[in-house]
């Protein structure tokens, strides 16, 4: 299989049919994860497996919350773990409540 069947959902802002899915994974996962469907995020699950998705996952730069949370679930892994959540919480908010 030379790339996943995923939908272009995702990927609105560059060229899908350039993207080199084997060179790119964390891009690929970091889009799908934060803005696929499920039948993208089971594609890709697929296509790379569990065990390079978290050797990549890990240090995809920001995940929304329910992404962060289902892949500490089905990689068994800590929010602690991935770059993103570390990101999260070095942000200073301008708000005090």
């Amino acid at each position: 299989m030379t790339k996943p069947n995923i939908s272009k959902i995702a990927f609105w802002d560059v060229n899908f049919d350039k993207i080199d899915f084997n060179e790119s994974s964390v891009f690929v996962i970091d889009k799908v994860l934060n803005h696929g469907m499920w039948a993208d995020i089971v594609e890709i699950i697929k296509y790379y497996g569990l065990e390079r998705i978290k050797q990549d996952a890990v240090s995809v730069p920001y995940f929304k919350s329910s992404a962060l949370s289902f892949l500490c679930l089905i990689l068994e892994l800590n929010k602690t773990d991935f770059i993103a959540y570390q990101r999260r919480q070095i942000r200073i908010s301008n708000w005090t409540y």
